[in-house]
């Protein structure tokens, strides 16, 4: 699914190009993408109010409302995308990648899932193929940790540097650090040289302060090239592939419920 980088790069579009524009009608039939709202209960709570502000705590996305609205609440699910037009036509997307930076023009009509009409004609989608995202009003985040991007070194050592859980089921606990996906906690762990099986609670302070150094470079890698998929070792994550760093085999199996690879030589042998 979409992990923070592609949730940052649709908060980036909405916070460039959905704001302080009036709302002048809301298509919200998508029974199943805007539960649990009735049709008309999300064109009701936003028609005539603005988009003021676009927040993201790891993987979750809202913006507030002008007037004391609610807030609206817009997660991506596995591979949604934010488009945005502007009043003349001009598009701007974000969210998950495609191989591609536009969206395709093939792309059917019933795969945008919730639509919000500008007053000047532009609109605001969700492009949602496999139709797993989601849209509410005021979105309850309460059961996620801080956000990856942000958290505080003490915070992180507190919250990833304990239990006996492998490391990186550790990272993938959004209730611990919210925002890492399977991708980039490979990605992080091949930064920081650090074996994925290793029980959480036996890293070092050095080897926490670390990993932390690392995720946020990871994280502003991805963001700048596009998404996680342009992590260094992302590409080398198949059978017959070499740590691009090392020239160590790379190792796959299941870490946490997740397929994992290392490289054998710098993080661990199988």
């Amino acid at each position: 699914m979409p992990e923070l980088p592609e949730v940052e790069s649709a908060r980036q579009v909405v916070e460039a190009g959905g704001l302080h524009r009036e709302i002048a009608d809301v298509d919200d039939n998508d029974t199943y993408e805007c539960r649990p709202h009735k049709p008309g209960d999300l064109r009701t709570a936003l028609v005539g109010r603005e988009l003021t502000a676009a927040h993201r705590q790891g993987k979750s996305m809202w913006c507030d409302t002008s007037g004391d609205g609610p807030a609206l609440g817009i997660h991506l699910g596995m591979s949604g995308r934010i488009v945005i037009t502007s009043a003349d036509g001009e598009r701007v997307v974000g969210g998950d990648y495609e191989g591609t930076p536009k969206v395709p023009r093939v792309a059917k009509d019933e795969w945008y899932r919730f639509t919000l009409t500008f007053a000047d004609g532009g609109t605001l989608r969700l492009l949602d193929k496999r139709r797993l995202g989601r849209v509410r009003l005021d979105p309850d985040l309460s059961a996620l940790g801080p956000d990856a991007e942000h958290v505080g070194r003490e915070e992180f050592r507190e919250r990833v540097g304990r239990g006996t859980a492998p490391l990186k089921a550790r990272l993938l606990d959004q209730s611990v650090v919210a925002g890492i996906g399977n991708l980039l906690a490979d990605e992080v762990l091949w930064r920081a040289h650090l074996d994925p099986r290793t029980p959480a609670g036996e890293l070092s302070t050095a080897e926490l302060d670390e990993l932390r150094r690392q995720l946020r470079a990871g994280i502003r890698h991805a963001v700048k090239h596009g998404g996680v998929h342009t992590g260094e070792v992302i590409p080398h994550r198949t059978s017959g592939e070499h740590c691009p760093r090392c020239g160590g085999a790379m190792v796959r199996a299941t870490v946490g419920g997740r397929t994992t690879w290392w490289c054998s030589q710098e993080q661990g042998a199988a």
